[in-house]
């Protein structure tokens, strides 16, 4: 006799869609976008700190972390509730655009922060 325990109703955020995966996927990924919304927040805060030796520059680096973390949070909500729909229907295909706005993002910091160091 094996009994398998019924799915727990997950928490809702007012009318957010609900999906039986056991394995939480949705909340993992935006679990994993929100850290990249706080390692975003710590860079731009370093970013400042460096105003005072490297100039007015050094704004264009907080403005673009700035863009992207507030690009990311504001996105999320939509891409969970893609995540669900996808669940739901058995096909989630990848949001390669929003990788590939992070990655372009944190090439142009990196660009950025190795160009103020060696000047």
């Amino acid at each position: 006799m094996t009994d398998t325990p019924a799915p727990a109703p997950l928490p809702r955020d007012g009318d957010g869609p609900l999906h039986g995966d056991p394995g939480l996927q949705p909340e993992r990924t935006a679990l994993a976008w929100g850290r990249t919304v706080l390692t975003l927040i710590a860079a731009s805060a370093v970013c400042l700190r460096w105003v005072p030796e490297q100039g007015p520059f050094v704004l264009a680096m907080f403005g673009l972390t700035v863009a992207a973390g507030s690009g990311i949070y504001f996105t999320q909500r939509r891409r969970y509730g893609r995540s669900v729909e996808g669940i739901r229907a058995g096909r989630l295909p990848p949001d390669t655009a929003a990788v590939f706005w992070t990655a372009g993002a944190c090439v142009a910091l990196g660009a950025i922060g190795v160009w103020l160091v060696l000047s």
